[in-house]
């Protein structure tokens, strides 16, 4: 298997704690980050001796979202924004149970990320925000679906189209996450949980995942078709390359 370089990878007392290490740029998302989440979370899924996944960022948050500061993509915009949404695929795959640990900022694909994981833990400095629509681009991660499913519809489409940052106790009280504790006691909260389900008879807490989530999965992948589409009709649009050269010169 290859080096990755922007995914840290750390297994303990069957507890795998998947790093995204790209602290310097708020661990902010770039297609090797994407290519080297998705080669550690293959690792996990066939290492029998993890039962419980955490999904954390190093630093200062969880993930900021994409890194517009990086270079236009060489990869064919179909096939990139489809890698991207193979991580909501391949968490929500995974046999072990994801726990988010999210802290700082969970904005744009960081929230999307958080989306799939099974349970988010996040800390009261926490701030989440699907900033896409004002940027003129268009939501991934199946945050069409599994967005209604938490908060409801109408929450869903004041949060996509207004795009607004909300807190970590507002994210509570609508549903976006399980709990929320002071930042200085996240890692240590977090690995609470991910340690008593992974002390938890594997097979069945597999089944009870794979039965939750088949009851949305029908419609999930229609959900991801659907954005990519209106992804490639958005992304070379006036307004995202206005949005992108305005965040450039800041």
């Amino acid at each position: 298997m290859r080096d990755v370089a922007t995914v840290d990878l750390e297994i303990d007392n069957r507890v795998a704690t998947v790093w995204l290490n790209r602290p310097h740029r708020l661990n902010a998302v770039t297609p090797e980050l994407v290519d080297d989440l998705l080669t550690v979370l293959g690792r996990v899924s066939a290492d029998d001796g993890v039962g419980a996944v955490v999904l954390a960022g190093r630093g200062r948050a969880f993930c900021s979202g994409h890194d517009l500061k990086q270079p236009p993509p060489e990869q064919e915009s179909r096939a990139r924004l489809e890698q991207l949404q193979d991580v909501t695929r391949a968490l929500r795959a995974l046999p072990q149970p994801v726990v988010g640990a999210v802290h700082g900022y969970a904005i744009g694909a960081g929230a999307e990320f958080a989306l799939g994981c099974d349970l988010v833990v996040a800390a009261d400095d926490a701030v989440f925000a699907f900033p896409e629509v004002g940027l003129g681009l268009s939501v991934t991660g199946a945050a069409s679906r599994l967005l209604p499913l938490l908060v409801g519809p109408m929450r869903a489409k004041e949060l996509i189209m207004l795009g607004e940052r909300i807190d970590a106790a507002s994210a509570h009280a609508m549903g976006l996450v399980n709990r929320v504790v002071p930042a200085a006691e996240l890692a240590e909260r977090v690995n609470g949980v991910a340690r008593a389900l992974a002390e938890r008879p594997a097979s069945a807490l597999a089944l009870a995942k794979r039965a939750i989530d088949r009851g949305i999965d029908g419609t999930v992948e229609a959900a991801l078709e659907l954005e990519v589409s209106h992804a490639l009709i958005t992304e070379h649009t006036p307004e995202v390359a206005a949005s992108k050269k305005e965040f450039e010169n800041r």
